[in-house]
């Protein structure tokens, strides 16, 4: 018996863009996360208003692309977007204010950054985080919407750029391959060095080792 197809993915478009655009008769940006469950660094966002006429090919979800291809459209995006920035939230902040809030921050400082000020925005997941403009929460954004996507590629290269400085502030963590993340090595690193400055100091397993030291 043949064995059926496989269902090809379907790659981001501008569908949700177009018509959130005819509505608010505005700008409107893709807006991303990335780092919000590693160990160690802080959790960035971005934000991109994209220039319909003038699209990079091959965005996508950063998490189906290699490193390479994300830093070339990287590259690409930055240069024909019509505007797009970048926010942080600290490792003091994400204490603070707990991973989500400190999220919802570093994307209000995303928004803040774009050179042209959006009117709404498409946000990747459910959860309606206070921005400076209307939202709508996209599950799956990332695959769905150009912009969204654009964003988690602008997260993503952003803070892995930062995790390769703090590899060099911090070294023998490893940060620069896991990128803060739970991994093998992290946890052997951090079993001989303890948790160093870089590492979230509320999640449970730094937690711990800090209350035993």
């Amino acid at each position: 018996m043949a064995k059926s197809p496989a269902k090809s993915r379907a790659f981001p478009t501008l569908a949700l863009e177009t018509v959130l655009i005819q509505r608010v008769a505005g700008p409107v940006c893709g807006v991303d996360e990335a780092g919000r469950g590693p160990w160690a660094g802080p959790v960035s966002a971005a934000a991109v208003i994209l220039n319909a006429d003038d699209l990079p090919a091959g965005i996508d979800d950063s998490k189906a692309l290699t490193a390479a291809r994300r830093e070339a459209l990287e590259i690409e995006i930055k240069a024909r977007a019509v505007a797009w920035g970048v926010g942080f939230a600290s490792v003091e902040e994400i204490h603070e204010l707990n991973i989500l809030h400190a999220t919802g921050l570093a994307m209000c400082r995303a928004i803040e950054q774009l050179a042209v000020r959006p009117v709404a925005a498409l946000v990747d997941g459910n959860y309606r985080f206070k921005l400076p403009c209307e939202i709508q929460t996209v599950v799956g954004g990332d695959g769905l919407s150009l912009s969204i996507a654009a964003a988690s590629i602008l997260a993503k290269t952003a803070r892995d750029r930062l995790m390769i400085e703090l590899d060099g502030r911090y070294p023998g963590y490893g940060f620069a391959s896991h990128k803060g993340y739970n991994a093998p090595a992290h946890q052997a690193a951090l079993k001989v060095l303890g948790p160093c400055p870089a590492h979230r100091r509320g999640w449970s397993p730094i937690k711990a080792l800090l209350e035993e030291a």
